[in-house]
């Protein structure tokens, strides 16, 4: 016997009985996620547990005894209800390559992020394991089959959204159920984008679960059972347009120009080389470092007068980069840097730049909006913190300039503006120069201008607080008005005459916005999307036993409606937030904070713990999408 299920996350949880057969009966619960229930004579096999408030309604399906719970994927809300498995003497099992992330979720969570950091984005981690560990019974490995009162369940790894998720498929009367977790939604959509981001935009996850989708279509179930929003019948076609439109959003993400392969060549075809090796005259004021294998973050505007402007400093040895300035002041006449001005906040732009100022007295400038990331790290889980490039203390700036800010030096005239792109905090720096306008935009845009297939952007992660309509699509926006005749980007780009390439990377950022917005679910892409629209700050904080600190939430409503916002602090032993639970009314594309506190027991283990944020946004329950890290010890 086989029911579709009318059930939907918006209603209140019941189960919901979808199929039967071979005196299996399988029934469907949702709240975090949906939990599916094999019953048979009194006991349940689960699939995955949500928040476990099914387990206070098992009768009402005859279920006597929960004998095992199989979870397909680690993420936080198919397994925060786990604590409330003890007393009812469950087994539980989890896949093999995720066994540790149940098991020891602290070790996956750093408070000094390094780009090699594993399942991270540069230092930012890619995982939400759960607020406590998770004991795992039995780890399952793909292509296992798990048996349970006479029935089989074959296992598959089907990655993608998670690096270890696995789906589990039985035949019942000969018609075959695949529990699938989060590879692929009704209406063919991903459940979150941030999940699926392995990297700094080559789009391995994206590979990943195109793969899976595949595999799944190839096992031709006759139903999809994923683990948010309602069956799939007849899941065929769907999953083979899903991977279509995983290939289309694979095309528009990777970069567009060339990486990895012959980017060294097209770097610039403008500069020449100076009396200075390595330090190549892009005009007669303005230089960069360039050499084989050099992508170093360094360009120096030098006055008549003898004194330079650095924009970026770093990805560069710093013997080498001394060396090279030492021949600068004999052969092309410099005599002192003023300071050093820093485009973003990724490390490898400024980690140098201290060295630098010490060495030749110079300051270090930015915009107001990029200093805190760089100089309080600790407030933020963002992609490329100084950490991440070895960087043990934070720069400190010696001057911040307010948006549109104009910098009178040498006689040059420099506009600081506030240009988002491949992160929200990034400037560009621009003004005339030897009778160009020249504007310095940072990792926002590379390639050749004059390669049609080069579309300009860099790495799309959201990671680095990258929403398209705060990012990409500002700054096509502002370089497109700003019509600048000379763009000097980093790692030593220079694009001369870039309006070709200006207009490409305008057209593609609508084209990635589209890509999305078709892929993802919900009503706002954004909110699948973006891994920040709540926020703790900081997200890392240190406590010492007994002590307690206050942290602010951050919220942000995308709906161009009000919506209203419940949010749950779910604090592991030893750690209690007040108060434990908000209720929010956000205008719509409102942003607001509230004051959270934490406080720790004098008898708390040392270590890092993880602190979770339930959410409910309108009524769709979300669960554990959101975390915190509060370190206890020395």
């Amino acid at each position: 016997m086989w029911r579709t299920s009318v059930q939907s996350c918006m209603s209140p949880p019941t189960w919901t009985q979808i199929a039967a057969g071979d005196g299996l009966t399988v029934f469907t619960w949702s709240d975090t996620c949906r939990v599916h229930a094999l019953c048979r004579d009194g006991a349940a096999l689960l699939i995955d547990l949500g928040d476990g408030s099914c387990l206070d309604h098992l009768a009402e399906i005859g279920v006597e005894r929960v004998e095992w719970v199989l979870f397909t994927h680690h993420h936080r809300e198919q397994c925060q209800g786990a604590r409330r498995l003890g007393p009812l003497g469950a087994q539980l099992a989890a896949p093999a390559a995720e066994r540790a992330f149940f098991e020891q979720p602290s070790a996956f969570r750093r408070l000094d992020p390094r780009l090699e950091d594993p399942f991270s984005v540069y230092g930012a981690s890619y995982l939400r394991p759960p607020v406590e560990a998770v004991a795992i019974d039995r780890a399952v490995a793909k292509m296992d089959t798990f048996t349970w009162r006479g029935h089989e369940l074959t296992c598959f790894e089907t990655r993608g959204d998670s690096p270890g998720s696995m789906s589990y498929l039985i035949d019942l009367e000969g018609r075959r159920l695949a529990f699938s977790g989060d590879v692929m939604l009704a209406g063919g959509r991903m459940h979150t984008w941030f999940d699926a981001e392995w990297d700094y935009g080559y789009g391995a996850g994206l590979r990943a679960l195109h793969d899976s989708a595949g595999l799944l279509a190839d096992c031709r179930p006759h139903r999809l059972l994923p683990a948010h929003g309602p069956a799939i019948a007849d899941p065929v076609p769907l999953l083979r347009a899903y991977q279509a439109r995983l290939r289309r959003l694979e095309a528009l993400l990777v970069r567009g120009y060339d990486v990895l392969t012959f980017p060294a060549a097209g770097q610039d075809r403008v500069s020449q080389t100076s009396e200075v090796p390595h330090l190549w005259r892009i005009s007669p004021h303005l230089y960069k470092l360039k050499g084989p294998d050099v992508f170093a973050n360094f360009t120096l505007l030098l006055a008549d007068s003898g004194r330079a402007l650095v924009v970026d400093c770093g990805c560069v040895e710093f013997d080498f980069l001394q060396k090279t300035l030492d021949l600068a002041k004999s052969r092309l006449g410099l005599r002192a840097i003023d300071a050093v001005i820093v485009t973003h906040m990724h490390g490898d732009h400024f980690t140098e730049a201290a060295q630098l100022c010490a060495a030749w007295g110079a300051q270090l400038w930015t915009l107001d909006r990029i200093a805190p990331p760089c100089e309080q790290p600790e407030r933020f889980d963002l992609s490329c913190p100084g950490s991440a490039y070895g960087l043990a203390t934070p720069p400190r700036f010696d001057r911040l300039f307010h948006e549109g800010e104009t910098i009178e030096w040498e006689g040059f005239d420099l506009t600081v503006d506030a240009m988002p792109g491949q992160t929200a905090y990034a400037l560009c720096l621009h003004g005339i120069i030897d009778g160009r306008r020249v504007a310095f935009t940072g990792d926002n845009l590379f390639g050749d201008p004059r390669h049609p297939r080069h579309s300009g952007h860099e790495a799309v992660v959201a990671r680095c607080d990258a929403v398209l309509e705060e990012g990409y699509l500002v700054a096509a926006d502002y370089l497109t008005r700003l019509r600048p005749d000379l763009i000097v980007g980093g790692h030593s780009y220079v694009m001369e005459n870039p309006a070709a390439i200006v207009g490409r990377f305008s057209r593609w950022a609508l084209q990635m916005r589209a890509a999305f917005r078709a892929i993802l679910a919900g009503a706002d892409y954004r909110y699948a999307f973006d891994p920040y629209w709540v926020r703790a700050d900081p997200y890392r904080l240190r406590l010492r036993p007994g002590a307690s600190a206050e942290v602010k939430l951050h919220v942000r409503c995308f709906d161009d409606a009000p919506r209203r916002f419940r949010l749950a602090v779910h604090t592991p032993p030893g750690l209690h937030a007040s108060p434990a639970s908000f209720d929010l009314a956000l205008g719509a594309g409102e942003r607001t904070s509230r004051p959270l506190t934490i406080n720790a027991d004098s008898g708390i283990a040392a270590g890092v713990h993880v602190v979770a944020v339930d959410v409910t946004l309108g009524r769709r329950r979300l669960g554990e999408w959101f975390d915190l890290l509060v370190a206890i010890g020395a």
